[in-house]
């Protein structure tokens, strides 16, 4: 592998999956009219580099695995419950760990359900936002040494590095803002491209989203409220999950599998 820089159109597909997406393409007009885009799917297909990021591109498979029969998707435990001063956050805190227990006996965590989470035009589309039944489950530790790959075009798919990421991945829309690719070069690994359904790719870049949530990040930040969302903290979810440019319109896988 080695840290010498190589193009990802050079790269080995070892492996492929599926998601089709609900919602995608909506405009404006038919968002406010609160058009039911559930009739229709979109399908992005997305090649794995399984030479260059084994770790992560099993990860990934797993999780595009469809749970059948307490079978499939990606095996994680339950985190423990928390502790908490108040006897009702307690009780509450009890409830969850025993909702995830019981799940683990349905299966693996998988994408379908999940949803397209953050679209920043240009810069980055997060999907993979699995929720409910999940939460409380313990995410991937993404493992990749510098392949040397990096988001050289639109369609690269990458993942966070380490485990605050959560249990999504990224597509890299491409464009000129070159300095979104340096930092996604910085902090996540290359897994993968694009390499059926870019037209779907562009029709989400373009989704409007919300522009801000209103947050007060001023003591995490030193900014005002309401300014762009910190660049980590909600680029991936976790603790400090925020609204900043995410879709106006629910986007939500509704069928993954492998190819």
């Amino acid at each position: 592998m080695g840290d010498a820089k190589r193009s990802t159109a050079d790269a080995k597909v070892t492996g492929r999956f599926y998601l089709d997406l609900r919602g995608v393409g909506l405009t404006p007009d038919e968002i406010n009219l609160g058009s039911d885009a559930t009739a229709t799917t979109s399908r992005i297909v997305i090649g794995l580099f399984g030479e260059d990021a084994p770790q992560p591109a099993r990860i990934l498979t797993d999780l595009a695995t469809p749970v059948v029969n307490g079978g499939g998707g990606y095996a994680t435990g339950c985190r423990p419950a928390e502790e908490r001063m108040l006897q009702r956050e307690q009780l509450e805190a009890n409830k969850v760990y025993a909702g995830c227990k019981e799940g683990l006996e349905r299966g693996g965590v998988t994408y379908e359900g999940s949803t397209v989470w953050r679209i920043d035009r240009g810069a980055s589309i997060d999907v993979g936002a699995v929720s409910g039944r999940y939460v409380s489950r313990y995410p991937p530790n993404f493992d990749g040494s510098r392949s040397g790959l990096t988001h050289d075009q639109a369609g690269v798919v990458s993942v966070r590095r380490g485990d605050d990421g959560g249990f999504g991945f990224t597509i890299y829309p491409g464009g000129s803002n070159r300095a979104a690719a340096a930092l996604l070069d910085e902090d996540n690994i290359v897994v993968g491209r694009v390499v059926e359904g870019m037209e779907v790719v562009r029709r989400l870049n373009e989704t409007p989203v919300v522009q801000s949530s209103g947050v007060n990040y001023m003591a995490l930040t030193g900014g005002a409220k309401g300014t762009n969302a910190p660049n980590r903290a909600c680029r991936y979810g976790g603790p400090m999950y925020c609204n900043e440019l995410k879709p106006l319109k629910k986007i939500q896988v509704s069928r993954v599998g492998v190819l």
